[in-house]
């Protein structure tokens, strides 16, 4: 009732004060009884946990951005505003904040729904790396500094922050993956030909896409007593485990983390080609075109895990 409430605009302190007072004084008071705000940031939260905590905790909740280059705050949504959920809402007064196309992936700022990399300009930018002037220069082009995240403007003029321009992603905890680091780990194993590591902000682990090598599969299959066509193959679930097995036990080996570890796999007979828009000419991956493509088996994947 109170979340209904919020949702139609009524402030929270107004939304459902009699169950403020019979249900939800008692989450106030076991924060200490005189919590007013809850930051969030270092990693996106999921809408349905900042509606939660907007609903029990009696206290402004709100998702920020920045980065150490920025003298970290940036980017701030505005307390007891509902329509920001989900968002990191205007940038502060001491900034300017744009976004620069990414025609490689899609993203056009100049389209009806802005989207494109994150730039911030400012007095409070960082003056440069230390002893990396190679990377300050990077980054910093006109006077802008160049996040490498994706964002996307809202209607209310608050900012959603919607990929990574570059190949490294945060999981839910905070770690950083660089993935291509990871595919080039575990693309050395015989069992497989290609492999696509995946993850978000939301999930604190990775899966994976893979091409199985045929030749090996089928060998492994016939050692194991199992009949199939390829494509069958790579739908049998134990199939699925000894691959899983293989990388798990060449992370192990490399001495990856363990957040770096794939936790499950889909197998494609297919292999990641042209003709559905998956690798470029040069054969490297199109991230935003592979999860537009496989998004169902990587929801599957992480239902399957929970």
């Amino acid at each position: 009732m109170k979340l209904g409430s919020m949702r139609k605009g009524v402030k929270h302190e107004k939304a459902a004060p009699f169950f403020d007072k019979l249900v939800f004084n008692k989450v106030k008071e076991g924060l200490g009884g005189r919590l007013r705000v809850i930051l969030s940031g270092g990693a996106p939260l999921a809408v349905p946990v900042e509606e939660f905590l907007r609903v029990v905790t009696c206290a402004y909740v709100v998702q920020g951005y920045g980065l150490t280059e920025t003298c970290v705050g940036s980017i701030v949504s505005i307390p007891n505003e509902f329509s920001m959920v989900g968002t990191v809402g205007p940038p502060v007064q001491h900034v300017d904040v744009r976004l620069e196309s990414v025609p490689e992936m899609g993203y056009d700022a100049l389209s009806s729904i802005p989207r494109g990399e994150i730039c911030i300009r400012g007095s409070v930018l960082f003056s440069g790396y230390y002893k990396r002037d190679d990377l300050a220069q990077e980054v910093m082009i006109d006077g802008w500094f160049h996040t490498g995240d994706v964002g996307e403007w809202q209607p209310d003029g608050s900012l959603k922050v919607i990929d990574r321009k570059k190949n490294i992603f945060k999981l839910s905890q905070g770690e950083y993956v660089a993935v291509e680091n990871l595919e080039n780990v575990y693309g050395v194993l015989q069992e497989i030909d290609s492999i696509w590591v995946y993850g978000n902000s939301f999930e604190s682990y990775l899966v994976a896409v893979v091409n199985p090598n045929q030749q090996v599969l089928e060998h492994w299959a016939e050692q194991n007593g199992i009949t199939g066509s390829f494509a069958e193959l790579c739908k049998n679930s134990r199939a699925k485990e000894h691959i899983l097995s293989e990388l798990t036990k060449i992370a192990k080996e490399k001495k990856l983390k363990g957040f770096e570890f794939i936790k499950a796999i889909h197998l494609d007979p297919l292999p990641f080609d042209i003709e559905r828009d998956l690798i470029t000419p040069t054969y490297k991956k199109k991230r935003p075109k592979m999860l537009k493509y496989y998004q169902g088996e990587i929801d599957a994947l992480y239902k399957g895990l929970k």
